[in-house]
C-alpha cells in the first residue's frame, strides 16, 4: 500500500509557475510509472506526465515544452514543474503511483490539489 499526498497547488495569473509536489509513504524505487493526472470541471480525468523508474518521461500534448516532471526516488517525492500556465490548466491534480502487473497494473493515487489558472 502507498498512500501519497500532494501539496503546490494555489491560485496563479496566466503565465506565471507553480512546483506541485507528491510525497509517498513508502519507497517508491520499486514504483514502475509515477505520473501525475488532472481533472477539470466536466471532463475526464487525463494524464499530464509520468516517470519511470529508469527516469523516461512522458506527455501529454497540451503541455510539452512548458511542464517538467521529476522524480527524487531517495526522498520518496515526484514533482511536477509547471510554467507559462494557461487558463486551460485549472484542474484539480492528481499524482499517480503505478505498480505494472500482467495485463494491467496497480495504481494509487493522491487526494488531489487545486490548480487554478486566472487574472
Amino acid at each position: 500500500q502507498v498512500q501519497l499526498v500532494e501539496s503546490g497547488g494555489g491560485l496563479v495569473q496566466p503565465g506565471g509557475s507553480l512546483r506541485l509536489s507528491c510525497g509517498a509513504s513508502a519507497s517508491i524505487s520499486s514504483i514502475d510509472v509515477m505520473g501525475w493526472y488532472r481533472q477539470a470541471p466536466g471532463k475526464r480525468r487525463e494524464m499530464v506526465a509520468d516517470i519511470t523508474s529508469g527516469g523516461y518521461t512522458n506527455y501529454a500534448d497540451s503541455i510539452k515544452g512548458r511542464f517538467t516532471i521529476s522524480r527524487d526516488n531517495a526522498k520518496n517525492m515526484v514533482y511536477l514543474q509547471m510554467n507559462v500556465l494557461k487558463p486551460e490548466d485549472t484542474a484539480v491534480y492528481y499524482c499517480n503511483a503505478k505498480k505494472l502487473r500482467p495485463g494491467g497494473s496497480l495504481d494509487y493515487w493522491g487526494q488531489g490539489t487545486q490548480v487554478t489558472v486566472s487574472p
